[in-house]
């Protein structure tokens, strides 16, 4: 989820093939000489980087966590007063560029999730948790008269829904980038104006 525009550093670059390779081939399935070889060093040129695949997946995922509640955050501090609806849409615009940017990490996360260690899988949760609330908030003020367990039941099933992106099939095979974020913004809304009916 980097907005950054410099060129991406060897670790991340390392990061990022290791993403993909594990969603593709699963943890197990994958050897730090592919994830080398996807980078262009040497498997135990990893090592300089990273103590091993477990240091990778631990990484990625309390990464990814942590990277969309600070960007939730920043957005919700950026709306600076604007109307409730604004900063909502805000925040579906932030998932929907990790749905679809992010896609192997979606994957990985479903996956992979328990191959972490006690205390990494109990921060993701946690940093999980602190994003779901955040999300509950703001839902609840752009429709308060929803009860806050059912404004926490509609945050998880648009997550679903968005982060259903790794099954829409090959990413040359969407309809464009637009088009889809577009229409996975409708149905995002359009399911928080269910809820709240």
């Amino acid at each position: 989820m980097a907005t950054r525009t410099d060129a991406p550093t060897r670790r991340e670059q390392i990061l990022k093939e290791a993403a993909r390779l594990f969603a593709e081939r699963g943890f197990h399935g994958v050897g730090v000489d592919e994830i080398g070889a996807a980078v262009g060093i040497s498997g135990p040129g990893l090592y300089r980087h990273f103590p091993g695949k477990d240091a990778m997946l631990a990484e990625l995922l309390v990464g990814i966590s942590g990277q969309l509640l600070t960007g939730a955050k920043r957005r919700v501090a950026d709306a600076d007063g604007n109307p409730s609806e604004q900063v909502l849409d805000s925040l579906i615009e932030g998932h929907i560029d990790f749905a679809l940017d992010d896609r192997p990490l979606i994957t990985l996360h479903d996956r992979e999730l328990d191959r972490l260690r006690d205390s990494d899988r109990k921060l993701v949760r946690q940093l999980q948790r602190q994003y779901v609330e955040l999300w509950v908030e703001v839902v609840r003020a752009v429709y308060p008269s929803l009860p806050e367990p059912a404004a926490r039941s509609a945050v998880h099933s648009v997550f679903g829904l968005l982060n259903s992106t790794p099954h829409l099939g090959r990413p040359g095979s969407l309809p464009g980038r637009a088009t889809t974020a577009a229409l996975l913004h409708r149905m995002a809304r359009g399911a928080f104006e269910a809820a709240g009916a």
